[in-house]
Order: C-alpha cells, then sequence, then structure tokens
C-alpha cells in the first residue's frame, strides 16, 4: 500500500473518530493538577441527595444588599452567586452577578476565562465594551433596561458616566464558576511578579513607570 493512500486512510479515519466523540467538558477552575493517589475526581461539587432537595436550595437573597465599592481604588463591587449562598446552581452552567459602581468609578479592563455574560444596566448610565481579537472596541452606553453581551473570554470592561450618581447592573454569566482576571493587576501585581524587563518592552514604559504603576495597584 502506498503511503499516500495509507495516510489517507488513517486521516479519514481520525475524522470519523473526532466526529463522533464529545469534546472535554468546561472545566470550572483555573487549572487541575492531576492527583494519582486520590480515587475521586470531581469538576464542581458533590450532589446533595435528592431526595434532601428544598426550595431553599434554589434561591437567595445574596444579590440584594449594595456591594462596598469604597474596598478598591476603582469604585465597584461585584457580589456573585455561588454555591456557598445558592447550592441549586451547582452544575447548572451560569452565575448571576450584581454590580455595584460609584460615581465615575470603573470595573476596569477584565476578562473571564470560562464564561460568556450579558449585563442588564438597572440605574444611571453605564458605558460598557469589549475587544475582540483583531484589538476592534465595541462599546455602548447603557441606561436602564438597557443589555450588552460580552463574548467568552475577550477583555471587557464598565464604566459609570456619572460623577455623583452611583450605577446598578445586574449580570448572567455561562459558567458556574467564570473566573475574572483584571488586565492591569494580572500584568504588574502577579505573584512572584513578571520581570521588569517583560512589562517594559510589552507596555514599552520605563523601569520607572512599571514601579509607578505596581505602588499604584497595591504591589
Amino acid at each position: 500500500m502506498e503511503f499516500s493512500s495509507l495516510f489517507l486512510q488513517i486521516f479519514l479515519g481520525l475524522s470519523l473518530l473526532t466526529g463522533l466523540a464529545k469534546s472535554d467538558p468546561d472545566p470550572l477552575q483555573d487549572y487541575c493538577i492531576a492527583d494519582s493517589k486520590s480515587p475521586l475526581s470531581l469538576n464542581g461539587a458533590p450532589c446533595l441527595n435528592p431526595t434532601l432537595a428544598l426550595s431553599s436550595h434554589f434561591t437567595t437573597s445574596a444579590l440584594a444588599k449594595p456591594g462596598d465599592t469604597k474596598a478598591n481604588q476603582f469604585g465597584f463591587s461585584v457580589t456573585l452567586t455561588t454555591i456557598a449562598n445558592l447550592p441549586g446552581i451547582n452544575t447548572m452552567g451560569i452565575t448571576m452577578a450584581r454590580v455595584d459602581i460609584a460615581g465615575n468609578g470603573l470595573v476596569p479592563p477584565h476578562s473571564h476565562p470560562r464564561a460568556s455574560e450579558v449585563t442588564i444596566c438597572l440605574q444611571g448610565a453605564i458605558l460598557v465594551g469589549f475587544v475582540d481579537t483583531s484589538n476592534h472596541l465595541f462599546t455602548q452606553r447603557l441606561e436602564p433596561g438597557d443589555s450588552f453581551v460580552f463574548p467568552r473570554g475577550l477583555i471587557h470592561f464598565l464604566y459609570n458616566t456619572d460623577a455623583k450618581k452611583p450605577a446598578l447592573a445586574v449580570s448572567g454569566l455561562s459558567s458556574q464558576n467564570p473566573g475574572a482576571q483584571i488586565a492591569s493587576r494580572a500584568a504588574f501585581v502577579s505573584s512572584p511578579p513578571i520581570p521588569d524587563v517583560i512589562l517594559e518592552k510589552a507596555f514599552q514604559i520605563s523601569p520607572r513607570d512599571v514601579a509607578e504603576i505596581r505602588k499604584n495597584l497595591g504591589g
């Protein structure tokens, strides 16, 4: 059998197998280090016996109270539903979030590696936007009742355009544990820190700038 013919048969066979096989489930954590000694492997949390389920497992008041927007230098607070305050959310692939933003406050550019997000403005005026992999910015000013979608994994932001009045939004995310990574903090306040020379070249800034940014971000 000629090599080209054999290669074609192998290629067709692999194509058939990949078409029938299902993809891996989405991870619910940043990483999963193999534990060869553990007999149990979970991608979430163990399930309660269904006979013990109550209506209270599917409801929460976690999003009822405003968050503390003074807890960080950006002026925002995000309150999430989790399996701790909403046990019934386990394995559902969704999360709800309350987003409080002080006057001129900012939810800085960040990404959710495991979720797309839809945000609904409930109070105030919020400038939102995301940048795609072609570095094109999509942005919109939201008023109460307006919604905006952020694609999974892409850098996005929310900014309260009113200097005096707070803004409020509610978001739905397509993962039980979407994860969140603020771009500036990931770059300048990692532990251990990214070498200065890398940041200097990546952002085209001086060693003095690197030190100043780290200081401003609490690094």
